[in-house]
């Protein structure tokens, strides 16, 4: 099995990865049979969008923080575990924003897009669902669309639903919804598009996120899930996706 090890520039990932690299050998990610990643949810959320093309599992390791898609780290005993991982496979969402300068941005999510206020009033949104109007007026801090892998994120932080991995369905969830009060979201079918109309924008300026990709002064945004584009994660037996989105409601 070959194998091509990535690291965040955390100390402690870099030291893992000398490690491994030592006993294992590597090879560049377009030879490899896996990519093993060693950091926090961050960098394995990174390396997932640079080797999207190359169709090569990723089994995680954590070296950072919260490590929620990640396995425990464990120098020995590797091949065993990766021969023995479970692949689950994740679909990200697409966003199209258009700025109040006319620019169309583009960039994909695999947890979460989250419009946010820029400044120091509430942001105000209309929301429609497959060009229907659902809400005229949202007034809150933001809102935001989540995929089942990302709803123990910020989703999950913003008092969203979890959703078990293989649900078909995207959590829309209010951030500090002002009005209407205690207005928590909605679950929609996975092959929604979700739009976004920032009402005021001059005023309320909004900016908008994918992942870790923000674009400002947003004037409306498009989501919908991207099918046509898999992620693939290993996880050790017993403890993929499905198994912590449960478990974490429980904690």
């Amino acid at each position: 099995m070959r194998i091509a090890f990535l690291a965040s520039q955390a100390t402690l990932a870099q030291k893992a990865r000398d490690a491994l690299v030592a006993q294992y050998g590597t090879v560049s990610t377009e030879a490899a049979d896996v990519i093993v990643a060693l950091g926090g949810d961050g960098f394995m959320l990174h390396t997932l969008r640079d080797t999207v093309d190359l169709n090569v599992p990723i089994y995680g390791m954590n070296r950072g923080t919260v490590g929620f898609l990640m396995n425990s780290y464990d120098e020995d005993g590797l091949m065993a575990r990766l021969s023995a991982a479970v692949e689950e496979t994740i679909h990200p969402l697409r966003m199209r924003a258009m700025d109040r300068k006319g620019a169309l941005h583009e960039a994909m999510a695999i947890n979460e897009v989250s419009l946010l206020r820029q400044g120091p009033q509430a942001a105000k949104l209309m929301i429609s669902v497959d060009s229907r109007q659902r809400m005229a007026e949202l007034v809150c801090d933001g809102a935001l669309v989540a995929t089942p892998a990302g709803s123990t994120a910020y989703n999950f932080s913003a008092h969203g639903p979890i959703l078990p991995i293989g649900a078909d369905v995207l959590a829309l969830t209010a951030i500090a919804a002002f009005r209407p009060r205690r207005w928590r979201g909605a679950l929609l079918p996975s092959g929604a598009t979700v739009r976004f109309d920032v009402i005021d924008a001059a005023k309320r300026p909004v900016m908008a996120e994918a992942d870790s990709v923000s674009f400002k002064d947003i004037d409306w945004v498009e989501i919908q899930s991207e099918r046509r584009v898999s992620h693939k994660i290993l996880f050790d037996p017993g403890h993929g996706l499905e198994e912590r989105l449960i478990s974490e409601q429980f904690n």
